[in-house]
């Protein structure tokens, strides 16, 4: 008997535009053989719709026009139903995993997991501790730091903290890291909010953009390095990709060098054998010591000055658009994309029955 897949798609977050067409990407690949397909929209506003629109429509952005819904997941533990609005009555529409992809804030952040986990329901990806920890940057630092895993050094800063003494804020940055720096909100993604900055003038914009994203932020050196990034695959036995190699068209891999601008991917990276291996073994370590489950792509920095591989940081709901490196990393080992979600899926299923 068919199963029911739920997708969950876009979210309250910096990051709507790109997690539409991650999700257009992961319905046209599930296997209408053996699943049927269920797609609820969540607004930048945070409205729950449910649509059965074209996945081109979502992937524009145009769904939210379409003849949409209002809808939500029931919490009851004893059935899983989508409560759709129909008439002045609810319908109630049965599904049996829940696929979400709802990157960054609201949706990568353990806070869609918890309410899933609470009701009983079977989902894609990472848990609820899982998520959280990997999308707060300076937590996930500390774990990478407790197993002994390089990266670059760090300080991180609370709004209040930085809004009480500012100048205390940037001479701390100046005597215990070296320029350049990175300001980066600690929760976010998609590279919104993070700045690079030269020298101790340029900090105070840094802050402010970063902090527009969330209270807290992380400034790290910067590092003369490359950027690389491994998929992760699996739940009690995890696979890692190959490694592939970002080539930004800007000065350093923002938004802009993801979704607008003319970033090169090279897969598999050109950096060794040695580095590849070492590569995929800190991936999978870092995925089971942050007790990953399903997906997560891990991004990496290799120093050119040194040749040290870094970690630079892990995405738990990794992007799923034409461009993505998660997707193309498994497409070069010879799976496709169908492959590649429906082993998603059937890894939150296992996950599900086993406990």
């Amino acid at each position: 008997m068919k199963k029911t897949v739920l997708v969950i798609f876009g979210g309250k977050s910096s990051e709507y535009s790109v997690a539409l067409r991650s999700a257009a990407y992961v319905i046209d690949n599930i296997d209408r053989h053996d699943y049927d397909v269920l797609t609820m929209g969540v607004t930048d506003t945070g409205n729950w719709l449910y649509c059965t629109c074209p996945t081109s429509k979502i992937a524009d952005g145009s769904w939210v026009d379409t003849d949409c819904s209002r809808a939500m997941i029931s919490p009851d533990p004893n059935g899983h139903y989508l409560l759709v609005e129909s008439d002045e009555e609810l319908m109630r529409i049965p599904f049996d995993v829940v696929f979400p992809v709802m990157h960054g804030r609201n949706g990568e952040d353990g806070t869609i997991q918890g309410f899933l986990t609470m009701a009983g329901i079977p989902f894609v990806g990472c848990g609820m501790t899982s998520s959280a920890l990997c999308m707060d940057k300076a937590f996930t630092n500390l774990i990478a730091r407790a197993n002994g895993v390089n990266e670059a050094d760090w300080l991180v800063f609370k709004k209040g903290e930085y809004e009480k003494d500012p100048e205390n804020c940037v001479k701390r940055v100046t005597e215990e890291l070296e320029y350049p720096v990175f300001v980066k909100p600690a929760i976010g993604g998609s590279s919104v909010g993070i700045s690079k900055v030269a020298d101790g003038s340029g900090l105070a914009a840094a802050f402010e953009n970063a902090f527009a994203e969330d209270g807290k932020v992380v400034v790290e050196t910067g590092i003369n390095a490359r950027e690389v990034e491994c998929a992760v695959l699996g739940g009690a036995v995890p696979r890692a990709s190959g490694v592939g190699e970002i080539v930004a068209a800007d000065e350093f891999y923002d938004y802009n060098s993801k979704y607008v601008a003319d970033s090169k991917l090279s897969i598999p990276a050109d950096i060794g054998e040695e580095h590849t291996q070492e590569i995929r073994a800190l991936a999978l370590k870092l995925f089971d010591a942050l007790d990953c489950e399903g997906m997560a792509r891990v991004d990496f920095f290799i120093g050119k000055d040194d040749g040290k591989v870094y970690f630079n940081e892990i995405n738990t709901i990794p992007g799923f658009t034409s461009i993505s490196m998660y997707p193309k990393l498994f497409a070069k080992t010879g799976m496709s994309g169908q492959e590649l979600i429906g082993s998603l899926i059937r890894t939150a299923f296992r996950r599900s029955n086993e406990r």
